[in-house]
């Protein structure tokens, strides 16, 4: 089965924490980076800021394109970093590997995720 790991904080805490800090994180990424390739292939990605975002939201009229507006696209200090695509036997075993990020400093979501179709860079 096919999981998303997802990595929600706020915005530039990263770069706001120590040196010291900062490293203990990455050794973190760097530890379920080697325990995932491994494995076999995985994806990760580092979103870029909210300010270079933009939304999308839908028009009433069926045939009109979609309205972009700038982004920030939610109302909350928390958004998503980043996130990784992996393959795992159980909810439990991807349980385990997103807890090689546990800090204080960012939310963890475990999904399954069911393929639509196109091909991730990487894979």
């Amino acid at each position: 089965m096919q999981y998303s790991l997802l990595i929600y904080g706020s915005e530039g805490i990263y770069e706001r924490l120590c040196e010291e800090e900062q490293q203990q994180i990455m050794q973190g990424h760097y530890d379920l980076q080697a325990v995932l390739a491994e494995r076999g292939e995985f994806s990760s990605a580092k979103l870029m800021s909210t300010t270079s975002a933009v939304t999308l939201q839908p028009t009433q009229a069926v045939a009109q394109p979609a309205l972009v507006k700038d982004g920030p696209f939610a109302e909350t200090k928390e958004r998503l970093l980043g996130f990784y695509t992996f393959e795992c036997d159980t909810l439990d075993d991807a349980i385990e590997l997103a807890n090689k990020l546990s800090s204080p400093y960012v939310r963890l979501e475990v999904r399954p995720v069911d393929w639509a179709g196109g091909v991730l860079a990487g894979l």
